[in-house]
């Protein structure tokens, strides 16, 4: 039996299956010592679509019995984070799972109270532990009088004085929060690392978006071939189809968010969605739709793009070859008749 034949058991029945299948699965992976890809995959497609049906109880119990687990899947526990702190307070505090941007994400989102568990990790980011220290303290962050920026280096000479006989502006630990922040996620963009900064791709979906809401399809198929690096002929062929499956891995392959990604699909498939149940069809396909997945279909399409490519040229290579040989031939023999 496959996960989604439990979780349409476990909607079906009474909540209090939902609550044992719930706990019971995230349990059951806990004790897993190293848990493969699928396996993380399944407890999220298990998990996510009952989280509505179970209790305050069981996403606490949940939630603490992930903060210890090594490779807890990093959607669930995003989502946990998102309870009030007296749930997610484990997992801010404890889970590998989230990254120095999901913290950040969390600290805007939800303020204090998640900012106070969160500086409870241990080897908290430096930058983090000032933002969280500015949240508490505003007065803290001290900015300069403008004689001073003139004598001193703009940035590096900046100094942070917690007595009251420098000047404070209202505001001040805020900007200079987020002028920290907009150097860290700079940094961790260039490092290359596995974080994923929530900001990028805006000009993609963007041009997506409008390109789409025009109604000319080679518009939003050229915007989508020079997203996905495709050919344009590919594109075309996604769109052109009766439903809008193959344009669902494109837009996951982008790692766009579910809401930016329906948007596009209802302006390039309007009769698609006639009634709210459609809608809730595309949500379920969209966010069990994994991303490897939908990036090895577009490394797919790239594939079959330069397999195409290779099969045209290689008869032409082919030809050109016997012509040449044919001449070669054709020149020695018109030399030994000559001697």
């Amino acid at each position: 039996m496959s996960a989604s034949d439990f979780r349409q058991i476990a909607i079906r029945a009474e909540s209090g299956k939902a609550e044992r299948l719930f706990r019971a699965a995230v349990s059951a992976f806990c004790s897993l010592t190293r848990p493969s890809r699928r396996e993380i995959a399944q407890l999220e497609d298990l998990t996510l679509p009952l989280f509505a049906n179970v209790s305050v109880e069981s996403r606490r119990y949940v939630a603490a019995a992930l903060s210890e687990c090594e490779y807890a899947p990093t959607a669930l526990v995003r989502r946990l984070c998102e309870e009030p702190v007296d749930i997610a307070a484990p997992l801010l505090i404890r889970s590998r799972a989230l990254s120095n941007i999901d913290l950040i994400a969390l600290i805007g989102r939800h303020g204090l109270p998640h900012a106070r568990a969160i500086a409870r990790r241990k080897d908290l980011n430096p930058t983090i532990a000032h933002l969280i220290k500015a949240l508490e303290k505003p007065t803290l962050v001290s900015v300069r009088q403008p004689e001073a920026i003139a004598k001193t280096a703009p940035e590096s000479a900046e100094v942070v004085v917690p007595g009251p006989e420098r000047q404070q502006e209202p505001g001040a630990a805020a900007e200079n929060a987020r002028r920290r922040l907009r150097s860290m996620m700079h940094a961790d963009a260039e490092s290359g690392g596995a974080t994923i900064n929530p900001f990028t791709g805006a000009e993609t979906y963007v041009k997506l978006r409008e390109t789409a809401l025009t109604g000319n399809a080679a518009f939003f198929q050229t915007a989508l071939a020079d997203a996905l690096e495709i050919e344009f002929s590919t594109a075309r062929s996604l769109t052109a189809t009766q439903n809008y499956t193959s344009l669902l891995a494109a837009l996951r392959a982008l790692d766009l968010s579910e809401d930016k990604a329906f948007l596009i699909t209802v302006a390039v498939y309007p009769t698609e969605f006639p009634h709210p149940q459609a809608i809730r069809i595309f949500l379920d396909r969209y966010r069990l739709l994994r991303r490897d997945a939908a990036l090895d279909r577009v490394r797919g399409w790239k594939a079959e793009i330069l397999s195409k490519a290779i099969r045209s040229t290689g008869p032409v290579a082919a030809n050109a070859d016997i012509r040449k040989a044919d001449s070669d031939n054709a020149a020695i023999s018109l030399k030994v008749r000559r001697v």
